[in-house]
């Protein structure tokens, strides 16, 4: 029986909403953490001129193929195995990359490998999309995201919900400036990083319809 998360089929309509304008240019994305597949499948055929490259730990990978060879969706590759914590990491070109409810998940070292590997990865101006709930100031941006935070913490120690201003600090040393932060329903986000160009070390902020936008 294929693996399924009622989470991705309430949350994919939005974040496509949002990826689908800002991947225009774009041929290739790689998914990181990919879960059941569910994204994938439903990114790649909303973007059938995109291929969409998922990829997970070993014991997520069955369950991937299962969705993958339902759907048969040409521009849908094979999951990769990738652990993130891995060197190097296997062989993939693409121009942005997209990671949903990870980092809260992730132990901060692998955290921490996550920046680094993606800053590797892309090219110059290449896109890094990271959904999840995110604390800002140290402070919960929501009672649902404290609760989650502390059953996250119960279940395992070494995860929770990250601190903005900390991932944002690894994808500057990554080579990446923040681009928007878009508010998504249920009290989640999507930071939207571009990998910055050799002369560039800047950027201007500025409001545009609830989303933080970063001009280079």
């Amino acid at each position: 029986m294929k693996p399924y998360a009622e989470s991705c089929e309430q949350n994919r309509a939005p974040i496509l909403e949002v990826l689908k304008p800002r991947l225009e240019g774009c041929q290739r994305v790689l998914e990181i953490g990919s879960g059941t597949g569910q994204h994938g499948v439903y990114f790649a055929a909303a973007m059938p001129q995109l291929h969409w490259q998922c990829s997970d730990r070993e014991e997520n990978l069955p369950g991937i193929r299962m969705w993958l060879q339902e759907a048969r969706l040409p521009n849908l590759g094979q999951p990769l195995l990738l652990d993130v914590e891995q060197t190097p990491w296997p062989g993939v070109q693409a121009e942005a990359v997209f990671s949903a409810n990870t980092v809260h998940i992730m132990h901060w070292p692998q955290v921490q490998a996550l920046f680094a590997g993606v800053g590797r990865l892309l090219p110059e101006q290449g896109r890094f999309f990271l959904y999840g709930p995110f604390n800002y100031n140290g402070q919960y941006s929501s009672d649902s995201n404290r609760q989650f935070d502390a059953w996250l913490r119960a279940r395992d120690p070494h995860s929770g919900v990250r601190d903005f201003e900390a991932l944002n600090k690894l994808a500057q040393q990554a080579g990446m400036t923040l681009i928007e932060d878009i508010a998504m329903p249920a009290n989640n986000r999507i930071l939207y990083w571009r990998k910055r160009s050799p002369h560039q070390s800047g950027s201007l902020r500025s409001e545009s319809g609830g989303a933080t936008m970063w001009r280079e």
